[in-house]
């Protein structure tokens, strides 16, 4: 069983035969009805500068559109252009989702690095030399990249979190509700890290496959790189997998790891924002970390005029836990104030404290 509770996964590591060039990289791509989008995906495989042994591993989850043709299609291209082509999938009336063709795509590959596309997105063609360059210099690490979206008005703080974040915001950051501080579409790294951590969970639609194995990830002392050039367009689309996950799963998920990774190391804390995030967060919280939390922070006048929060759904003596201006407050903070949306008034406050990140606060916003 994993750190994480998870079945411990079927080993994916192989080894080739044959008297072949070894594969240097595998290129993961999970299929299920994308024929809108699949061309320029495979356009975008067939482009690619890589001076190494390449090859497209798909695993067609059930499509019931034309995307079987199209792949039909691009094999003898990318076959003649050096890229060999593996195939599999199933054809069972419902998809067994993202996680379980992941899984699948990996199995039936053999490359010593892997390199993971959504099929409704497009490479630069200089990605995969890139990030397999990066992958050799970090072995341990996830290597992601920075990316441009498509539409371009789509997501926007989103898309400005992802390339904007420091190389230590990479680790720090890893709570809030982004997800994963390196994208899933823009993952590379190496079969043999891949097969250390696991594999993808297999729970089907609604499961963010993603952030638990980025948690698993991190648990077994893995890294997180990006290299900081944009090398894949990533698409916004309402059919996109990531829009079955509930917003409540990945809370509890994202609550979870911050109990595990950080308030089981403290002491005490502080909430910064006595609003509905951080009272929620209060809620959500262990009895043991809720009994270390000392007060709530706030700019708001109202809030503090309170004085309290009281906790009404715990038994007698129900808690009342202080409401304080932000600079009374003492760190180290868990931070519920959302990035990037009050014009930079909360991040001068913020500065204004002169507080080391990872040290004195964390954001969970």
């Amino acid at each position: 069983m994993s750190e994480s509770g998870h079945p411990s996964p079927v080993p994916l590591c192989i080894e080739e035969s044959g008297t072949d060039p070894p594969t240097d990289v595998s290129l993961i791509v999970p299929v299920y009805n994308a024929e809108l989008w699949l061309d320029e995906c495979l356009t975008s495989v067939f482009q690619q500068d890589f001076g190494g042994v390449m090859e497209l591993s798909i695993y067609n989850d059930s499509s019931t559109d034309g995307s079987l043709g199209i792949i039909n299609h691009w094999k003898p291209k990318l076959e003649e252009r050096g890229i060999r082509v593996i195939l599999g999938g199933h054809n069972s009336e419902r998809p067994r989702g993202v996680g379980y063709a992941k899984n699948q795509a990996i199995k039936q590959s053999a490359g010593r690095y892997l390199c993971f596309l959504d099929s409704d997105d497009v490479m630069m063609p200089q990605r995969v030399r890139l990030q397999y360059e990066a992958a050799q210099r970090f072995p341990k690490s996830i290597i992601g990249c920075r990316v441009t979206r498509e539409p371009a008005d789509a997501t926007e703080r989103y898309t400005r979190w992802i390339n904007s974040v420091t190389p230590a915001q990479l680790l720090t950051q890893v709570f809030t509700s982004h997800g994963p501080t390196v994208i899933m579409p823009t993952w590379f790294c190496s079969r043999e890290w891949f097969c250390y951590v696991g594999q993808f969970v297999e729970d089907g639609q609604g499961t963010p496959e993603d952030l638990l194995f980025f948690y698993d990830h991190l648990r077994s002392g893995g890294g997180v790189h990006r290299v900081d050039e944009c090398l894949l367009q990533y698409r916004y689309h309402q059919q996109a997998a990531t829009h079955s996950v509930t917003e409540e799963t990945i809370w509890r998920n994202r609550v979870q790891f911050l109990e595990e990774r950080v308030l089981e190391h403290w002491t005490s804390f502080t909430i910064w924002n006595a609003g509905k995030q951080g009272r929620r967060l209060y809620r959500s919280l262990t009895p043991k970390n809720r009994d270390k939390v000392v007060a709530f922070c706030d700019v708001d006048k109202n809030k503090i005029s309170k004085g309290f929060y009281t906790f009404e759904e715990s038994e007698r003596p129900k808690p009342r836990v202080p409401v304080l201006h932000f600079t009374e407050a003492k760190p180290p903070f868990i931070i519920c104030v959302k990035l990037d949306l009050t014009g930079g008034g909360f991040e001068d406050n913020l500065r204004s404290l002169s507080l080391k990140e990872g040290e004195d606060y964390y954001h969970f916003s």
